[in-house]
């Protein structure tokens, strides 16, 4: 059972802690502005709060009922909307909009330009705003904005579409329960594939046999634009901003819902920003770790997001069945997505765990690289291999919420990483240059050295918490250390806190 029972503060005997984890007095100094779920606990000052193993899993059960589908569907809409350019690649877009050269690289990169002009922004509305009402707007306005897609009939308009895309898009678990729960929301990108593939197939062969009064293609960001806005408006009224306004949580649910992750150290939110955690998340080794991922990661995510269709073609397939083919990925994705996210947390080594989908995508995409050109089935397989790749990303998301404390620290790092992602994701396209057609063998070779660099990344971070821990423990283990009332709601980062330990 959990119970709060931690030492009241008291400024003259309070521990202190510098960068490198030892006490001083930059902890009392940031303590003076704690988290909202403070809010949860006024007028109950001296009263013990017990929460059990049973009424712990009650609530657990009762906050994955509620949070979870939808949360899942629009994680499922995301990877959707995302990849509908794919298959428009090969249903007429290119000819439709009179593509030329290097047009469709840049039309896969345009949206991430978007992206990132919103990216930190949006992070500090997130911070201000209530987070489900303004999630809901951007989750309306992309659906919407991806709708008008039918409308272009240029290159020009579609360069501005695809920007404005990347403009509108952008803790309720224990760290022992995040690993997994990110892995399953991620894992519908999965589905989203299989969907995805099926709807584009449907719309190609039934426009085929029976016309249509548009181009197939936009059918495509019709149907995935309105449905995502359709979601999005449901988002808004189902979806709370915290535990603090969880309709479906009784008012002492709500504070037992607070007390469960209090072992996190991290709190719900905090609304202020705080210059010190901006420096901080700045000069942090871990977030530029995070942020190396994310670039060298994403390259091959950006080219293999935009021309995955076009690349199964090559292996030797019409476009109708690249649109059927690439469906099976979506299960490859599903399986080490949920697979990695739960013996991660079972194994309480979600890092070293994630490496496995990288290793199984360099086979894959060596498999693509090395084969004849006349083994058309031993390629997509290779293909079907580097759904894998998704493991390490999502992992190192989920340690964004698990490894980085303070709240202004960790919307600066999430902003970081997503920026570097959007990079990455600008660079991939690139890569698949149109001289290189039918079989882009420099893209192929990029990918597999940026998933080289990206699971050393992974080891280098897995041995810099292990070691952070070790330091962090030498500092509980001092005599001179004593822990403050309600320590982990004072809104303090990961590197200031004694108490934060590191999910490796």
């Amino acid at each position: 059972m959990a119970e709060n029972t931690s030492a009241p503060l008291d400024m003259e005997k309070a521990p202190r802690l510098d960068s490198i984890g030892h006490p001083q007095e930059a902890m009392i100094k940031h303590a003076n502005d704690a988290d909202e779920a403070m809010k949860a606990f006024e007028g109950y000052e001296g009263e013990s709060l017990v929460l059990d193993e049973a009424t712990s899993k009650k609530l657990l059960r009762k906050i994955d009922w509620h949070l979870m589908p939808l949360l899942c569907v629009i994680y499922g809409l995301n990877f959707l909307d995302k990849t509908t350019l794919s298959y428009a690649s090969i249903m007429g877009i290119q000819k439709d909009l009179n593509l030329a050269g290097d047009d469709y690289q840049w039309l896969g990169s345009l949206f991430y330009f978007g992206y990132i002009a919103w990216e930190y922004p949006t992070n500090r509305l997130l911070q201000r705003l209530p987070l489900a009402k303004y999630s809901s707007f951007c989750i309306i306005m992309w659906g919407l904005v991806l709708s008008c897609f039918a409308a272009v009939t240029n290159y020009q308009g579609a360069i501005a579409i695809r920007f404005f895309l990347g403009v509108f898009e952008s803790a309720w678990y224990t760290k022992n329960e995040q690993g997994t729960r990110t892995g399953i929301w991620f894992s519908f990108n999965g589905f989203a594939q299989i969907f995805g593939g099926l709807v584009a197939y449907g719309i190609s062969t039934g426009t085929a046999e029976h016309g249509s009064s548009i181009a197939p293609w936009k059918i495509v960001f019709l149907f995935t634009g309105l449905l995502t806005a359709s979601i999005g408006v449901i988002f808004l009224f189902v979806m709370p901003d915290n535990q603090l306004n969880a309709r479906w949580l009784t008012k002492n649910e709500r504070r037992l819902a607070i007390e469960r992750v209090r072992i996190n150290q991290q709190g719900i939110g905090n609304k202020n920003f705080k210059a010190y955690q901006l420096k901080e998340a700045l000069t942090d080794p871990l977030a530029w770790a995070f942020v190396f991922y994310a670039l060298v990661a994403d390259i091959p995510n950006g080219g293999i997001t935009n021309f995955f269709s076009q690349l199964i073609v090559s292996f030797g397939y019409t476009s109708q069945q690249s649109l059927l083919y690439g469906a099976p990925g979506g299960v490859v994705e599903i399986v080490t997505l949920i697979g990695c996210g739960y013996f991660g947390d079972r194994l309480q080594n979600r890092i070293l765990v994630s490496t496995s989908g990288l290793i199984l995508a360099i086979i894959g995409t060596l498999l693509i690289a090395a084969l004849p050109l006349t083994n058309n089935g031993g390629r997509l397989a290779g293909y079907y291999l580097y759904q894998g790749s998704a493991t390490g990303f999502v992992a190192l998301l989920s340690l964004i919420s698990t490894n980085v404390a303070g709240y202004t620290k960790k919307t600066t790092v999430a902003a970081m990483y997503l920026i570097a992602y959007c990079v990455g994701n600008i660079i991939g396209p690139q890569t698949f240059r149109p001289k290189d057609a039918p079989h882009y063998t420099p893209a192929i070779i990029t990918i597999v050295v940026c998933l080289c660099a990206a699971l050393a990344d992974l080891v280098f971070i897995w041995w810099y918490c292990r070691r952070q821990n070790k330091q962090k423990a030498a500092v509980r283990a001092d005599p001179s250390y004593t822990k403050l009332e309600n320590q982990e709601w004072l809104d303090l980062t990961d590197r200031e806190n004694p108490e934060f330990t590191y999910t490796l």
